[in-house]
């Protein structure tokens, strides 16, 4: 069954996850500290896997297994498309906290995308897509939060 409204979201996704990656290689050049340069390295290689995965879920008909629903439901799909303004003269602390959002509205997309398949292995798939977004979340926030708020001599 084709549902253009799903193809739409799924074509947005593999646009965003194509970006997300070409944003973090591009950020990872304008970068010195080492630690941050291989951060963003990860997290691209991340989203070029995930980009991959789309491009399988599309191509395998998966958004035929979407369930059709007449009731309103935020998916915080809008969200994920929408992305902060970038300057490429940031602080480490600044690149870590953009990349918490990013990676927050990627959990929320696959959250929202699960949402509206019926159990089983497509829906596992996506709950395991969105689970690998807040941990890439919670580890540049835990790198935010050690940047940000160092630890000085006295405590």
């Amino acid at each position: 069954m084709k549902n253009s409204k799903f193809d739409s979201i799924i074509e947005k996704a593999i646009a965003n996850e194509e970006e997300a990656n070409q944003f973090y290689l591009k950020l990872s050049e304008t970068v010195t500290d080492k630690m941050v340069k291989d951060t963003l390295l990860y997290l691209a290689s991340e989203e070029k896997k995930h980009k991959e995965y789309l491009l399988r879920y599309r191509q395998e008909s998966f958004i035929g297994n979407a369930t059709e629903t007449d009731e309103e439901t935020n998916n915080k799909i809008a969200e994920f498309l929408q992305f902060p303004h970038v300057k490429y003269d940031m602080d480490s602390k600044d690149v870590y906290l953009l990349a918490a959002a990013r990676e927050l509205n990627s959990y929320n997309f696959y959250r929202g995308l699960a949402a509206i398949h019926p159990d089983g292995e497509i829906k596992q798939m996506l709950l395991q897509m969105a689970n690998q977004e807040m941990k890439h979340k919670e580890k540049v926030e835990y790198l935010y939060t050690n940047t940000a708020f160092v630890q000085t001599e006295g405590g």
